[in-house]
């Protein structure tokens, strides 16, 4: 037997803006709200999904966990990212091909660039 991935849990201040701001990151939509959570996901059949939680103590430290996101223009997503809200990230990555980034809550996810084709 094995287990079914169901989701990635986030924990954060404040569930509703960190739902809406990955739900537009990803182009997901909302699919469960409540005052404890809010779940997001690509479409009713795609779970799974991410999260969000309310938690009464903040990030201290670089998440062990993280997500990285593959735009066609590194570019442009970084531009789009920062008007949504989000802030580029030193954490010690050095000179790389990716942008390392933090959402408005301060979890940090990578901006990579396009795959090439092969």
């Amino acid at each position: 037997m094995v287990s079914t991935w169901w989701s990635v849990e986030v924990d954060c201040a404040d569930h509703r803006a960190q739902a809406r701001f990955w739900a537009s990151v990803l182009g997901w939509k909302v699919m469960v709200e409540s005052d404890e959570e809010m779940a997001i996901a690509k479409d009713e059949t795609s779970w799974p999904g991410m999260v969000f939680s309310n938690v009464p103590e903040a990030k201290t430290v670089k998440n062990r966990l993280h997500i990285d996101l593959r735009p066609d223009d590194q570019a442009a997503e970084v531009a789009r990212l920062e008007g949504m809200g989000a802030t580029r990230a030193e954490i010690g990555q050095g000179e790389v091909p990716w942008v390392v980034m933090a959402d408005p809550e301060g979890n940090e996810f990578c901006v990579l660039t396009a795959r090439q084709q092969a």
